[in-house]
């Protein structure tokens, strides 16, 4: 699987080779051996999946400490543009965010380490969003920061006033007034 650097340390897009013919697609979708070489050695714990239409907006989520969770995303269905908030202190990239489209038709994935924020908006009519996880959820550690943040400036490509977003998500505080944690 092809690896993708990213100006972001850590932060790999993930672009599997795609066999295609009359029958449909074959791809890798993980490899731990192509991971380890790359010395990700990320032992996943937990798989996640979540269903949403056109306009669901989630994020941008974090946990904090011992908690904090590297993730390998992908989408199953539809379209996504997944994006991530550098909330390492000591990195060149600290509170810059990252944006890539993923979708069923790429097939790419992103690899996120620990210490960024993250989320994604749906741009599709429905997306089937999966990632996994290489710590288990802890909500005495859940932190996020509010998506809409001008600081962060972040082209969701929804229109705000057709966003969907959670209670949680809502009343997230801004980048500047979060808490620092990595």
């Amino acid at each position: 699987m092809p690896f993708v650097t990213t100006p972001f340390d850590g932060l790999r897009i993930f672009e599997p080779i795609i066999y295609n013919d009359e029958r449909g697609y074959f791809y890798e979708s993980f490899n731990k051996k192509n991971y380890n070489e790359l010395a990700l050695t990320n032992e996943f714990v937990q798989d996640n999946q979540a269903y949403s239409c056109f306009g669901v907006v989630r994020g941008l989520h974090y946990q904090c400490g011992d908690a904090a969770q590297a993730k390998l995303v992908s989408v199953l269905q539809g379209a996504v543009i997944d994006v991530v908030v550098d909330l390492r202190n000591d990195s060149d990239t600290y509170g810059k965010s990252f944006c890539i489209e993923l979708n069923d038709t790429n097939k790419k994935q992103l690899y996120v380490p620990r210490g960024f924020a993250h989320g994604y908006s749906v741009i599709s009519s429905h997306a089937l969003f999966y990632y996994k996880c290489d710590n288990y959820y802890n909500k005495a550690a859940e932190a996020g920061i509010n998506l809409l943040d001008t600081t962060l400036n972040i082209n969701w490509q929804v229109p705000t006033n057709s966003m969907i977003l959670s209670d949680k998500d809502k009343i997230l505080t801004n980048f500047n007034a979060s808490q620092k944690y990595f």
